[in-house]
């Protein structure tokens, strides 16, 4: 079919094969194919294997019966009783000759350009219309439009706009959403691209075409449990109208607790009656990575592992270990379909996912176990969250592109806190290079593609409506401002609680951090609720109820929002050491926005930060730098590393040591002479060494 159709010339348009869903006497089934398209409308296909036709007529009128009852439902497209959009139907049968009768058309390969160049024009053909028709038939317009949105006041109104825009999949989103998965599937794309959305649709899909499967799907963030389940619901009961089976579609964490199965490797675990490791175990075995500890154990453990699961639908792969996947492969039944959706750019560091050759090992031929087909590797290119002058921020903060170095930091000549090492991924993710070459020790401009960011994003309010970037003098001043800016979101603006997100980047100070806006948001009267602590764990917004979230960082990531304010950003962004994690947590701050940002801290070290967002704004949201070659980047990394608290004190009490013996040199009380010469000479090479070292990654 996609064969007899490519060499079709002037033909536009999409095309779907296996979709969308229909119901018959039968129950739910799949369109054999449908292309629609602003010339011609929709065409349906009925797909016939070999010379027997059988009752084609009757495949044809079910699927037609079918699709016009769908598109009915939609008011946009329908104008006194009739549809605004043509319907045909074909029986597409290469191994027969072409057949008209009685309304019913047959078409053989060779002649299937000239029939369906030969169907009559959509005369009264709109962009509109179009548009509306795809959303009904991909069925998705409820989840990705507002629910029960009002356009009375401004903001709510372009919130609105924003939303009906976006009410379709598009052409990459389609192809991850029906790529037929034998085997391993891979898609990419940044935050906001729809990954979330695609899987859910993609295991609610599965799930109806094959209700005998067993289908989980798995992720990280614990809060993102009820939103996989509504999503799955709600398509699930549009298309086949009923529940899904849960007990066969599974919406689990990734870790699980100990004595249950609503984890992906607590299940693996119990399944394969091996020791469980809680968070306390698996941090023995490795500070740096406990789950991938507890992965890693469970492999080793698990001898002849049993397979349960039929697909594995994973998301946030980026924040998990690989020895994660490895364990789901490893829970799979063959052909082991496993699909894992990541942002290699939400982790900014040079590390990222090894391809899948390498990730899932070698059969004992020595070939690898997974040969990734290029349709089943994906990349999501279009950032529908994030407007671009959003998403620059967010990646010029969390990179460090325009950072300068601080005072108290003179010898520190790197601006870059972070930079992965394949520079070609900043051209799969929707940048282009403007001037200079995106090489090793090369300056460059990189700028996004239109296509990447729609306009349609941006142009709804000024740049400096969409990001904002307030210093105050203390945390009281803050949480006035705060407030009051949420007070007049809700009462003037036409936002809703659900509509706005209070989020502390740091992990560890979030709960007291945020306790002084708490308090003045009780006493204006605005209900408000801190995720995990005031409701359990797997509950991000209070759907119950109307009240503002206020987050931590790591819990609101695969969460969303109109209105985002970053509060306390200033915490340790100068700081040398764990400068790559305090930057990606901004980075993941910023990127949860809808629409409109506000980037709230307090002091000289949130200046330093305004002053970057100033120098973005200053190059018209360019990212304008050299890209460090391999050796920069290893030092970058060296520089900036994470460090434990344990790590952190000693290196405190190294600084404070040198500090003091630095007053004394200066008060005469301790010269150099004192310090022991061959301490001395090594402490000077060290010191020349990497002064001579160090390049400045920013361009002058």
């Amino acid at each position: 079919m996609v064969e007899a159709l490519e060499g079709v010339p002037n033909l536009a348009g999409l095309l779907f094969i296996g979709f969308p869903i229909i119901r018959t006497a039968n129950g739910p089934q799949a369109v054999d194919a449908l292309w629609i398209s602003e010339e011609k409308g929709i065409v349906i296909f009925d797909l016939v294997q070999g010379g027997d036709l059988g009752n084609y007529q009757d495949r044809q009128d079910d699927a037609f019966h079918a699709i016009v009852s769908r598109l009915n439902l939609d008011r946009r497209l329908v104008a006194r009783r009739k549809l605004r959009i043509p319907v045909n139907t074909v029986s597409f049968a290469p191994q027969c000759v072409d057949a008209e009768e009685d309304g019913y058309t047959i078409i053989g390969s060779a002649n299937v350009a000239d029939k369906l160049l030969a169907l009559t024009s959509w005369r009264d053909s709109c962009a509109d219309t179009y548009k509306a028709a795809l959303s009904t038939l991909q069925n998705v317009t409820t989840i990705r439009a507002g629910r029960g949105r009002t356009a009375s006041a401004p903001r709510a109104a372009t919130l609105k706009n924003l939303e009906e825009n976006i009410a379709t999949l598009d052409p990459w989103q389609n192809r991850a959403l029906l790529a037929r998965i034998s085997g391993v599937q891979r898609i990419r794309g940044l935050a906001g691209s729809g990954k979330t959305i695609v899987l859910a649709l993609k295991a609610a899909y599965l799930h109806i075409l094959h209700p005998e499967w067993r289908i989980a799907i798995t992720f990280n963030t614990r809060s993102l449990k009820d939103t996989f389940r509504m999503l799955v619901r709600d398509f699930h009961i549009r298309e086949a109208e009923h529940e899904p089976d849960w007990s066969c579609l599974e919406v689990m964490n990734a870790w699980g607790a100990r004595h249950s199965s609503d984890g992906i490797y607590s299940a693996f675990c119990k399944t394969n009656n091996i020791d469980y490791l809680d968070f306390d175990g698996a941090r023995q075995r490795s500070r740096a990575d406990p789950f991938a500890a507890a992965c890693q154990k469970a492999l080793a453990d698990a001898t002849g592992a049993k397979p349960v699961y039929d697909a594995i639908l994973v998301d946030e792969a980026q924040d998990l270990p690989p020895d994660f996947l490895r364990l789901c492969y490893s829970f799979l039944n063959k052909p082991k379909r496993l699909v894992y959706a990541y942002d290699e750019l939400q982790r900014l560091s040079g590390e990222s996912l090894p391809p899948p050759e390498t990730l899932f090992g070698k059969k004992k031929n020595g070939q690898p176990r997974v040969r990734l087909e290029p349709e089943h590797d994906i990349v999501l290119r279009t950032c529908y969250r994030n407007s671009r002058p959003i998403l620059l921020t967010a990646h010029a903060i969390g990179f460090g592109i325009y950072r300068r170095p601080t005072q108290a930091k003179p010898n520190n000549r790197f601006g870059l806190v972070q930079m992965f090492d394949q520079a070609s991924l900043w051209h799969d993710v929707g940048y282009s290079t403007a001037e200079g070459r995106l090489e090793e020790g090369k300056s460059v401009v990189l700028r996004r593609d239109p296509l990447a960011s729609p306009a349609f994003l941006e142009d709804h309010s000024p740049i400096d409506d969409l990001v904002q970037f307030h210093v105050f003098d203390n945390e009281d001043e803050q949480a006035q401002w705060v407030v009051s800016e949420i007070d007049k979101n809700l009462h003037q603006d036409g936002l809703r609680h659900d509509d706005i997100i209070v989020i502390n980047p740091d992990p560890f100070t979030t709960r007291r951090k945020v306790g002084t806006i708490r308090a003045r948001m009780l006493e204006r009267g605005i209900a408000c609720h801190l995720a995990g602590v005031d409701t359990d764990r797997n509950t991000f917004f209070a759907t119950a109820r109307s009240s503002v979230t206020l987050s931590g960082v790591h819990r609101a990531k695969g969460n969303e929002a109109a209105m985002i304010y970053v509060v306390n950003a200033e915490a340790d962004v100068t700081k040398t050491y764990n400068a790559a994690g305090v930057r990606n947590r901004l980075f993941a701050a910023i990127t949860r926005s809808k629409a409109w940002v506000r980037v709230a801290g307090i002091g000289w070290a949130m200046e330093e930060l305004k002053r970057e967002y100033g120098r973005l704004k200053q190059n018209d949201f360019e990212l304008r730098f050299r890209y460090p070659t391999g050796d920069e980047r290893a030092k970058i990394r060296t520089i900036h590393r994470d460090l434990s608290r344990q790590q952190q004190e000693r290196h405190r009490q190294r600084n404070a040591q040198l500090e003091e013996l630095l007053r004394d040199m200066q008060r005469g009380e301790c010269s150099v002479e004192d310090i022991d010469p061959g301490v001395r000479n090594r402490l000077t090479n060290i010191l020349v060494k990497n002064s001579d070292s160090a390049n400045d990654t920013h361009p002058d």
